[in-house]
């Protein structure tokens, strides 16, 4: 099958994501987002999300199939996040692709997350071919890892990953220390915008000789985090959040930039990947294509919209799959919140001979 007709299903978090994709084209990708039942809350609350999945399922489904210009029957596979993420909305998902599979006697790809943030990238008709292997780093709320992909279905090896906070969660943390709204990141983006970033100098976690023999490629949050908690508290006058959000947000970049890229070089891979929701931070690509260029390593990054947590990345994965030559998942799979990002499909069923 050169180019499956497959609708992917992509609840890890707060968002209902589906997506169809012929082969390595965009159909339709439709979200729904419960952010704003979250903000009330600060964050994340997993039984909100669990139960805005089950209220949006239906209606994001129908809505995608009409923007494709598709129906149910005519799909030629089902894909569906099987982890990481939050359990209780993973198995909202997984339940409903399970459902759809068997209801239309269609094949089920259940598929990693974080892989599908990097299969993303294949779904942009603007960009050339992406080259193998590349360096990837992935940053959104909830995760934060380095990865290399030798190959998109079979290949992929986990370098380095947040040993605490996600890097978006930080940044969450961060905007409630200093007053701005849920979600951190936007607004600790607007609030630096007229910082001065270099105004206070805030710990790069992990980036001590003294780490980089064991920890080389991973991430640490938590400490930074507590130094603006230390810095903002010990402050006498009025807090100059504009400054403190730029220097922190110039902390996480310069970690992220200088790891990601610490591993090209070492891997000898002049190219790097970029996903996730964070990538959304303008800082961050600004300063992730200066300092790639200065380093001779290409970056790619997906359009935004899909950068994400959505489900055409998934349906996007899940065609590379079938393209594969894979054969689908059984139905004994179920919602792994840990789900390492070897384990690129679960599931997979036998061949019989």
């Amino acid at each position: 099958m050169n180019d499956p007709l497959v609708l992917g299903i992509e609840t890890s978090c707060d968002e209902t994501g589906i997506g169809i994709v012929r082969g390595r084209t965009l159909l339709s990708n439709t979200i729904a987002s419960s952010m704003d039942e979250h903000a009330r809350y600060g964050g994340v609350v997993p039984e909100i999300a669990a139960r805005a999945h089950l209220e949006a399922l239906q209606p994001a489904i129908e809505a995608a199939l009409r923007e494709a210009g598709v129906q149910l029957d005519d799909l030629d596979a089902i894909a569906v996040t099987s982890g990481p993420g939050l359990a209780g909305a993973l198995m909202v998902g997984i339940g409903a692709a399970k459902a759809l599979a068997v209801s239309l006697d269609k094949p089920l790809y259940a598929v990693n997350h974080l892989v599908g943030h990097i299969a993303a990238d294949i779904l942009d008709a603007s960009a050339p071919p992406l080259e193998l292997p590349t360096v990837a780093l992935l940053v959104s709320g909830g995760h934060t890892s380095l990865l290399l992909v030798r190959d998109l279905t079979t290949d992929v090896e986990l370098l380095g990953e947040t040993v605490d906070d996600a890097a978006g969660e930080a940044f969450d943390k961060v905007a409630r220390l200093l007053g701005l709204p849920y979600p951190g990141g936007p607004e600790i983006d607007r609030a630096a915008a007229s910082g001065d970033a270099h105004a206070i100098r805030f710990p790069r976690g992990l980036s001590r000789a003294s780490d980089l023999d064991k920890h080389r490629y991973d991430f640490s949050f938590s400490g930074l985090k507590t130094a603006v908690a230390r810095w903002t508290e010990q402050y006498d006058g009025e807090l100059p959040v504009a400054d403190v959000a730029a220097s922190f947000r110039e902390a996480v970049v310069d970690v992220l930039v200088t790891k990601a890229l610490a591993a090209c070089a070492d891997h000898g891979v002049p190219r790097l990947l970029l996903g996730g929701g964070v990538i959304a931070n303008r800082r961050l690509r600004d300063v992730a294509l200066a300092r790639a260029a200065e380093a001779g390593v290409t970056v790619r990054i997906p359009p935004l919209s899909l950068c994400t947590d959505n489900g055409a990345m998934i349906a996007g994965l899940a065609a590379e799959l079938i393209r594969s030559g894979r054969k689908p998942s059984t139905l004994e799979f179920g919602a792994d919140s840990t789900l390492p990002v070897t384990e690129i499909q679960v599931a997979e069923s036998v061949a019989v001979a």
